[in-house]
């Protein structure tokens, strides 16, 4: 394919930035997804050894960011099942 290779970039280099940032943003993406598989509560890889993931995150963060609110300090409104 033209456009794609060592040599088309040598004879137009204007396109290096293109290149870095479709690189760039591919890479985003793939951290994000790999992110969601592993932080995720509703994810669940193990469920052997653990059959009921989410209630370790009952008190921790999960959310990818928030500026208002800490939630490691706040209870969760999420009922008790295992008393």
């Amino acid at each position: 394919m033209q456009g794609l290779g060592l040599q088309s970039i040598k004879k137009n280099p204007a396109l290096i930035p293109l290149y870095v940032c479709v690189a760039a943003g591919a890479c985003g993406a793939v951290y994000y997804i790999l992110r969601l598989a592993t932080r995720n509560p509703d994810v669940t890889w193990n469920r052997s050894s653990n059959p009921e993931p989410w209630q370790e995150y009952k008190d921790k963060q999960y959310k990818f960011y928030s500026p208002i609110r800490d939630y490691s300090k706040t209870k969760s409104p999420a009922p008790n099942y295992e008393n």
